[in-house]
């Protein structure tokens, strides 16, 4: 597929990604306590006896994250391995080593230790539920 064609009136943008997630509270805990995620909505739908779970990263202007509560039998088993246990999300920050060490302290299980290389500097760690992050700080010519 050639992207050189592409309508250069055309504007798209990844706004949200999902993560099923076993409770809402615990989930929300997590991302805004050990993550120090931001809560940008929490609307409860009675419609569907649900709610509308948002957390950012601090500083983040990019995607944010959808907490979806599990549903179903089907989404109880993708808790926790959504990608068949490759990592699944990238967390990029701007000063890796602040970050990495307070996310140790408070408790964040890395997978992979912290790692130097061409891109960057890069560790994987675990969320609550075993979905595999990248955490990273890029190199200022990457994106």
């Amino acid at each position: 597929m050639n992207f050189a064609n592409a309508k250069p009136s055309v504007k798209q943008s990844v706004v949200l990604v999902a993560i099923v997630v076993r409770e809402y509270d615990e989930a929300i805990d997590f991302y805004t306590q050990k993550l120090n995620f931001t809560l940008i909505e929490d609307t409860y739908q009675p419609e569907q006896d649900k709610r509308w779970v948002v957390v950012a990263p601090p500083g983040s202007g990019g995607a944010k994250v959808l907490l979806a509560r599990a549903s179903n039998d089907e989404q109880l088993t993708r808790i926790g391995n959504q990608t068949g246990g490759r990592v699944f999300l990238f967390l990029n920050t701007d000063d890796f080593w602040r970050d990495y060490h307070e996310m140790v302290a408070k408790g964040i299980k890395f997978i992979r230790e912290p790692k130097v290389e061409p891109y960057g500097t890069v560790a994987v760690f675990e969320d609550l539920y075993g979905n595999k992050w990248d955490f990273l700080q890029l190199n200022d010519h990457h994106e």
